[in-house]
C-alpha cells in the first residue's frame, strides 16, 4: 500500500508554501488538526481546572482527554504514566532532580556520548551530588553501540542506563527493547530519549519495558510541548517538585511545576485525530477498530514511506566520492529513520545549506546539539555534518530537487 502524499500535505497548511522542509528533526510541520484543538481550547475552555462550574469542567475533561490520548500514543499503561511539559530538556532535568533524591553518593548512571545533550547533561549534573558517570561510548568502526561494551561498566551500584533510541545525527535505532531488558538483569532503570524516533515509528513503552521515556511534540506535528513517560510504581515513589501540599500520590501534577500547559496539551489530541484519519483513508474497511491499533497502520504507511525517500537520498550520497555518510549507509526502516547526516571533503559543512537556501530548500548543519559525538568523531572543526531529516510528508520529488542542488556544490 503506498502514502497518499497529496492527501497527507492536504493536514499540512505551511507545505502549500514555496519552502521544501528538510530539517525535520530540529521541528516538524503543524498539523492544523493540531492548531483547530488549540484553537477550540483557548476560545471555548480557556479557565482555570478544577472549580465547580460548567466550563472549568470541560476544559478537566479536555485535559484528561489529552492525556489519555498520549497514554494510547505511546501505550502507556494508564494516563497516570503520562507527564507532559514544556520541553524534554526539561522533563529529564525535572526527572533527575526527582531520581537523584533517591541515589546516594557512589551511585552510578550511565550516558552515551551518541545523545543530545538533554540526556546527557541532566545526569552528569548528579556528581555535583556524589554520583558517579560512566560514559557507554559508540565504536568508532560501526558507529552504534554494543552490549559488550556496556557489560563492563555496570557495577551493583548503577542505578540507571540513559540512552537515545534513535539518533538525532546518526539516524540509527537503537535495540531498546534488548538493552532494557539486559539493564533491568542488572538491577538498573533505564531512561529513553524518543525524541529523534516518535516522528518516524509508533512508541510503545509496555512492549520496551522501558521505565522512563520522554518526547517532543514540536517533532511529532505539534507545538512546543513535551512529554515523560514513567512506570507507574516509579512515579509513585519519587519525591514530587511541586508545592508541599502537593501529595505524593498526585501524579502527574506532583511534577508539573506551575501546571502544564492546556492548550497545548489539548492540541495533541490533533495527532490522534490525524493518524485514526490516515488509517481510514488507507485501509478503508479493514480500517482497525481502535485507536492504538489505527496509528499503527498509519506508522506502518509511514515507515515504508520513508525507507523509499531515504534510499533515493542515500543512493545518492553513497556514490558521491568525495561524501561520508555519518551513520548506517542503507535505508532499512528496522534500523535507521530518515534523518541522515553527511560531510563532504574538503568543504566545510557550514557553507552547504546557505548554498541550499536559494533553492527554497531548508537544512541544516552543526552538531545538534550532540557535540559529544561530533567531538569524538573529530568533526567539530568541519563545523559539524550536514543534515538532512526527513518525515513523511516529504516526496520523492522534493528529494530529487534537493539532488540537482546538491549537484552544483559538490
Amino acid at each position: 500500500m503506498i502514502l497518499n502524499l497529496d492527501k497527507v500535505r492536504e493536514y499540512f497548511p505551511a507545505l502549500a508554501g514555496e519552502w521544501t522542509f528538510f530539517d525535520n528533526a530540529g521541528g516538524s510541520q503543524t498539523l492544523k488538526k493540531v492548531v483547530d484543538r488549540i484553537s477550540q481550547f483557548l476560545l471555548s475552555s480557556d479557565v482555570q481546572l478544577g472549580a465547580s462550574y460548567t466550563i472549568s469542567q470541560l476544559a478537566g475533561e479536555r485535559l484528561a482527554l489529552a492525556t489519555k490520548g498520549m497514554a494510547t500514543f505511546i501505550n502507556a499503561n494508564s494516563s497516570k504514566e503520562v507527564v507532559m511539559g514544556p520541553s524534554t530538556t526539561m522533563m529529564l532535568k525535572v526527572l533527575s532532580m526527582s531520581l537523584g533524591q533517591t541515589f546516594t553518593p557512589g551511585d552510578e548512571v550511565i550516558v552515551t556520548n551518541c545523545d543530545h545533550e538533554a540526556n546527557i547533561g541532566a545526569w552528569v549534573a548528579l556528581e555535583k551530588q556524589g554520583m558517579k558517570v560512566k560514559v557507554w561510548q559508540v565504536r568508532p568502526d560501526t558507529l552504534e553501540l554494543h552490549l559488550a561494551d556496556l557489560e563492563p561498566l555496570m557495577s551493583q551500584r548503577t542505578k540507571l542506563v540513559a540512552l537515545t533510541h534513535a539518533s538525532n545525527v546518526l539516524g540509527t535505532i537503537n535495540p531498546i527493547k534488548e538493552i532494557a531488558a539486559f539493564v533491568h538483569d542488572r538491577n538498573a532503570m533505564i531512561c529513553i530519549d524518543g525524541v529523534a524516533y516518535a516522528p518516524h515509528r509508533l512508541v510503545d513503552v509496555q512492549d520496551l519495558d522501558v521505565d522512563f521515556y520522554t518526547l517532543s511534540f514540536y517533532k511529532v506535528y505539534g507545538p512546543h510541548h513535551a512529554l515523560l513517560y514513567g512506570k507507574e510504581e516509579h512515579l509513585l515513589r519519587l519525591p514530587g517538585l511541586n508545592h508541599y501540599f502537593i501529595t505524593q500520590t498526585d501524579i502527574p501534577y506532583k511534577f508539573q511545576l506551575g501546571n502544564v500547559n492546556f492548550e497545548l496539551s489539548y492540541g495533541m489530541l490533533g495527532l490522534c485525530d490525524y493518524l485514526s484519519e490516515l488509517a481510514q483513508l488507507h485501509y478503508g474497511d479493514e480500517t482497525a477498530p481502535d485507536l492504538r491499533n489505527q496509528m499503527v497502520q498509519a506508522f506502518d504507511l509511514i515507515s515504508i514511506h520513508e525507507e523509499k525517500i531515504s534510499d533515493r537520498l542515500l543512493n545518492y550520497l553513497n556514490n558521491k566520492p568525495n561524501v561520508r555518510v555519518i551513520g548506517q549507509s542503507k535505508a532499512d526502516r528496522q534500523t535507521r529513520v530518515p534523518t541522515i547526516s553527511f560531510v563532504v571533503d574538503g568543504i566545510n559543512s557550514s557553507t552547504i545549506p546557505a548554498k541550499i537556501d536559494q533553492n527554497y530548500i531548508g537544512i541544516r548543519y552543526g552538531d545538534f546539539y550532540a557535540r559529544r559525538l561530533i567531538e569524538y568523531l573529530g568533526l567539530a572543526s568541519q563545523g559539524g555534518i550536514v543534515r538532512v531529516s526527513m518525515v513523511h510528508y516529504n516526496t520523492l520529488e522534493e528529494v530529487n530537487s534537493l539532488i540537482e542542488a546538491f549537484e552544483q556544490i559538490f
